[in-house]
């Protein structure tokens, strides 16, 4: 204690006022300030050389850095988004529809004005508050008696009511009464030359918002009506959506969340979730731990500055989990609207507002996402781009990109269609982009190289096909549908993966045996009793199919699907499995163009699938001309775009005895 008056005596304490100065001009919410100053208050108890008092000045220090009041203004201009969305992205209609309407309701809700009725039995009282209150965008009825008020209330709410108090018939307290007994949010404001203190307290105990006294003051009524609608203001401000990217990688979801921010003039934050175990890195450490930091949305508002970013939370499929905790149930609260108002970081120990947050999430796929956090997300799907959109980004987009990144903008060479056509086609084979922005680049870099050894900079080069194969090499793809031949007991199925459609074969093969089933290729539990209901089905229709009864006693099925180092798992290859059998045991060759997808019920009836326009893009990349899908998948075909319908036939089924004799030669 003497060390501590000496140093009060001597001024030393300048770091202790100055932080009371700053926690007074930060403006921060006045529970968050009681807090800041009562912890001051504990560390200047304390000698500046304790650890406690270090942790104390670190968290005063953090309390006042962050935005709790600074707010980016949004561009409410729907023209200019919608240009931003188009220049930087093709295609992708539903999202930016979807962000689009989320400007056109912010816009709705900016442009709303307040509703006010000015209840007054002077007539010069009324015009003047109705001349002031309109100036200030506030669209105002008046009434010049109680019954009048009344009669207003029963046809039409009001978000704020000034009243006389002292009127005929009804007076100012009726019409309160009233008021609340219709809409208990409506605020109301008594105004009276007769103001006592009790009448003030009764009105109080019967909800009225404040009690002005006449002769009035025309700033203190715009003050008192500016404050009673502060809470109506943030009832009409839009919440931040909570959108979540889900596609294959390389469709843009990364710098789709970047051209909403600009489209909007927000700040964009990014953090990555892949491989994320600790709960603690989005609620933050407790202060009692040693190096305690906030978690990492608190650290990123505070980078941003401002408290309405647009926060992309990339990857959320690849949470990690220990026994540290599960950071996705941390994120329940983060992204739940009706929580997010009031988010407890650890070292924060306050409440911080979320809600002006727009949080867009990315994944590659929903499976492994947590069933309660997926239900708090609005799922918008990437499904991948056709071979025409391909052609039309590349020329657009990544092809001068890359011109510009190879420093040939003096002497740009000069692709042709059909050779993007064969990049696409021959060194690609994705749902995404990034593999032909590799391609081109490197064709950039090869021919800057060339430029330089034959010392023509000067001159155009022209990107042909042959070209093509000459600077990339031979081919990496090949069409395995159109190059192969028809095969007995070979079907061609589709598989729907996180990397996006993929086209599948399954190979049937019978030797002598027992009856056994044997299955190879890495194939999950689903699949397995796909397979195992696949062989039921056949079995107990031999009869229709025109297979021997007895064939099934004296020999073994092996069903193996290639590459089988892949795991594969889904019940949307019993169809595929079905007709395969089918195939080898009727001897009868499966048209090798034709590609299913269906599950498969042991009474023969074919149930939905998901990934319709994923497998539709791969079976039209592989050069399929086929595709039978279930009929109960009819509303999901309108989504195949209409480029791929026309190159494909679509075959809708219910039942599989309906589609034998169209696959089978």
């Amino acid at each position: 204690m003497r060390i501590f008056k000496k140093e009060e005596e001597t001024g030393d304490l300048t770091e202790i006022e100055e932080m009371r100065r700053t926690v007074h001009r930060a403006h921060m919410p006045e529970h968050v300030e009681q807090v800041a100053v009562k912890e001051i208050d504990r560390i200047s108890k304390m000698g500046p050389s304790t650890a406690e008092y270090t942790i104390g000045i670190n968290y005063i220090d953090y309390l006042v850095s962050l935005p709790w009041n600074r707010m980016t203004e949004d561009r409410l201009d729907i023209k200019a988004a919608e240009t931003i969305l188009n220049e930087e992205h093709y295609g992708l209609s539903k999202i930016k529809d979807r962000i689009l309407e989320y400007l056109a309701v912010r816009i709705l809700k900016a442009s709303k004005k307040h509703n006010m009725l000015v209840v007054d039995d002077e007539k010069m009282t009324r015009m003047n508050l109705q001349h002031v209150l309109s100036k200030e965008g506030y669209h105002v009825v008046t009434a010049s008696s109680g019954p009048e008020a009344l009669e207003f209330l029963e046809k039409q709410s009001f978000d704020i009511i000034l009243t006389d108090l002292k009127m005929e018939k009804v007076d100012g307290l009726g019409v309160l009464e009233k008021a609340k007994e219709k809409d208990p949010s409506t605020e109301v404001i008594i105004i009276t030359g007769y103001a006592t203190v009790p009448t003030a307290v009764e009105a109080m105990k019967k909800g009225s918002y404040h009690f002005l006294a006449k002769p009035l003051k025309l700033d203190e009524i715009r003050s008192t009506v500016r404050k009673a609608l502060q809470n109506k203001r943030a009832q009409l401000e839009s919440r931040g959506p909570i959108l979540c990217f889900v596609g294959p990688p390389g469709t843009g979801k990364t710098s789709l969340g970047m051209s909403i921010a600009r489209s909007l003039r927000r700040k964009f934050v990014r953090i990555s979730l892949a491989g994320m175990k600790d709960e603690a890195e989005i609620r933050g450490h407790r202060r009692s731990y040693v190096g305690a930091l906030p978690g990492r949305i608190i650290q990123e508002i505070r980078r941003a500055e401002t408290r309405n970013p647009v926060f992309m939370l990339d990857e959320l499929d690849k949470i990690g989990q220990d026994f540290k905790g599960d950071p996705a149930s941390a994120l329940l609260e983060v992204l739940d609207p009706e929580q997010n108002t009031h988010f407890m970081d650890h070292y924060l120990d306050v409440p911080f507002d979320l809600s002006r947050v727009m949080f867009i999430a990315t994944a590659n796929t929903t499976d492994p996402i947590p069933g309660p956090l997926l239900d708090r997300l609005e799922i918008l799907t990437l499904s991948g781009y056709t071979e025409d959109e391909k052609e039309k980004i590349a020329f657009k987009y990544l092809i001068p990109r890359e011109i510009e990144e190879a420093g040939l903008s003096d002497s740009p060479p000069e692709f042709t269609k059909e050779a993007v056509h064969r990049i696409i086609r021959e060194y690609t084979r994705e749902a995404g982009l990034r593999n032909l922005q590799r391609q081109i680049a490197s064709i950039c870099r090869k021919t800057a190289r060339d430029s330089l050894k034959s010392d023509k900079s000067s001159t155009r080069k022209i990107i042909t096909p042959e070209m093509v194969q000459e600077l990339l090499g031979p081919k990496k793809y090949y069409f395995e549908v159109t190059e192969a031949r028809d095969r007995v007991g070979v079907a061609t199925g589709l598989a729907w993966t996180e990397t996006g459609g993929e086209i599948i074969f399954i190979e049937a093969s019978k030797m002598r045996g027992k009856g056994h089933l044997m299955l190879t290729g890495s194939l999950g539990d689903v699949m397995k009793e796909s397979a195992q209901a696949a062989l039921s089905y056949i079995r107990s229709h031999t009869k229709e199919l025109n297979i021997p009864e007895d064939f099934f006693d004296a020999h073994d099925i092996h069903i193996h699907v290639p590459a089988g180092a892949i795991p594969k798992d889904g019940p949307s290859a019993g169809l595929t499995i079905a007709v395969a059998l089918i195939s080898l045991l009727t001897d009868r060759p499966v048209k090798r163009q034709v590609a299913l997808t269906g599950e498969l019920t042991l009474r023969g009836r074919i149930l939905p699938v998901g990934g319709v326009r994923e497998k539709a893009l791969a079976a039209h990349r592989a050069g399929v001309t086929s595709v039978v899908f279930p009929a109960k998948n009819n509303a999901d075909l309108k989504e195949i775009p209409e480029e791929i319908k026309r190159d494909l036939e679509i075959i809708a089924v219910s039942e599989l005895d309906q589609i034998v004799d169209k696959v089978l030669m």
